[in-house]
């Protein structure tokens, strides 16, 4: 898994010299997300298509045609500096001249363009460390980057270094037309239908109106310095330490004192323990009330059970030596994280528990959050059954909270040619939870 940086903001706010600059600085490959929308206007321009009538059924054809085997790479130079190809042509200079910026907003709005370009994106940055930059970035192309930053400018001041930044280039663009550029931009940017420019509700928000390069790129860097920290503290959780038989005997030694505590602190009642008799892996899914419920399920239990949790509990040192010594599986919320997925399947392919809170926050149905189906997805993946956990209790000191086992469900059995079988699996297993968790 990569390490995202995402520089969203409008058209001239100085991204594309900023983000060039702290990519050096911080040994991230940089990915002009703008350059890829200019390669594509540049070859419609070059295909001759009428830019008048872009999403008429004729053009859109052509367009889908031609993003089938568009070619857009961007090379590194001795110098650090990147070139971007077209269909194996330098176009770095072109795709800044001024047909091409008077049309690339125009088909940066259509929908197969920016379906296609985001896939090329991800592909591309997924691979490596990486900062991109655009409109979009922090909210649609990458929402789960690691660091978000909004970098704005003034009107006047973004007006004043376009200017000064094609004169540096050549191109020939009157201020007059530089100035009407931007504030058409500005306009189809944040009224777009797909991908509109709007910043992140957790971006960092800059105003690089009275500040230097070198003052933004030093206050980018020392963002991105400390986000790196925890990012590689949370990649650890991701690597699973050996099962030495050391480990093995810590980890019981601290089952026992944690189970011991627990039963001072609460009165516990376990229903049901005869639904976890299999030799075989299972999942189980409980209803979320406290950030306690999941030591109960583990303490509790005679085999392992590897629970998931959310990959943020991991930037504490504490907890990432506790994830490790009960092999927790970190997760990245709202997103495919595919490290996971592959460290749950395994789990449950070596036989051993496997615990997903479907809420996927604490007393997520009392918020109204969606369910989430990854724990049917990946019982199906793995041909394992859900067993279902209704926890009732306060968890107030000294009061009695509950664990009741419900009967293994089989969600394969759901199975049908109703693309929405894995929601009706799903909120199957969560009514079963919901039962079980109202015992007296």
């Amino acid at each position: 898994m990569s390490f995202i940086v995402a520089i969203d903001g409008p058209s001239g706010a100085g991204k594309g010299t900023v983000t060039s600059i702290v990519a050096k600085k911080n040994n991230l490959l940089y990915l002009d997300t703008g350059a890829t929308y200019r390669c594509v206007t540049l070859r419609l321009l070059n295909e001759k298509i009428d830019f008048n009538n872009l999403d008429s059924d004729s053009n859109s054809e052509r367009i889908k045609q031609i993003l089938e085997d568009i070619k857009i790479e961007f090379k590194k130079e001795d110098n650090d500096n990147y070139k971007v190809f077209l269909d194996g042509n330098d176009v770095t200079r072109k795709i800044r001249e001024k047909d091409v910026t008077n049309h690339v907003s125009d088909v940066a709005k259509l929908l197969i363009v920016r379906e296609k370009m985001v896939e090329l994106q991800r592909r591309i940055a997924e691979k490596q460390d990486s900062i991109l930059e655009g409109r979009d970035i922090g909210t649609n192309v990458f929402p789960n980057a690691d660091v978000k930053i909004y970098l704005d400018a003034s009107v006047e001041e973004r007006i004043k270094r376009r200017v000064k930044q094609n004169k540096e280039k050549n191109i020939e663009m009157s201020e007059e037309e530089v100035k009407e550029n931007i504030i058409k931009r500005d306009n189809d940017d944040k009224n777009r239908k797909y991908g509109r420019l709007m910043k992140a509700d957790d971006a960092i928000y800059i105003d690089s109106s009275n500040m230097t390069i070198d003052e933004v790129v030093n206050k980018i860097s020392k963002i991105i310095k400390s986000k790196k920290k925890t990012y590689y503290r949370i990649q650890k959780g991701y690597i699973m330490t050996k099962e030495t038989i050391g480990k093995k005997v810590r980890r019981k030694i601290v089952k026992v004192l944690l189970s011991a505590i627990y039963h001072i602190v609460y009165r516990i009642k376990i229903v049901g323990k005869e639904n976890l008799k299999s030799d075989d892996g299972f999942i189980i899914c409980a209803n979320h009330l406290n950030t306690l419920d999941a030591a109960g399920i583990v303490l509790f239990n005679k085999k392992e059970v590897r629970f998931v949790a959310k990959s943020d509990l991991f930037r504490s040192k504490l907890l990432l030596h506790f994830g490790h010594l009960f092999n927790v599986i970190p997760v990245k919320r709202n997103s495919g994280d595919i490290q996971s997925v592959k460290l749950c399947l395994k789990c449950l392919k070596d036989k051993k528990i496997l615990g997903i809170f479907p809420e996927g926050t604490r007393k997520g149905l009392e918020k109204n959050t969606k369910i989430k189906n990854g724990a049917t997805y990946i019982a199906y993946k793995a041909k394992a059954k859900i067993v279902p956990v209704g926890i009732s209790g306060s968890f107030k000191p000294f009061t009695k909270v509950t664990f009741n086992y419900g009967k293994p469900i089989d969600v394969s059995r759901f199975k049908t040619e109703d693309p929405n079988w894995i929601d009706n699996a799903t909120k199957y297993v969560m009514d079963e939870i919901i039962k079980l968790s109202k015992i007296k």
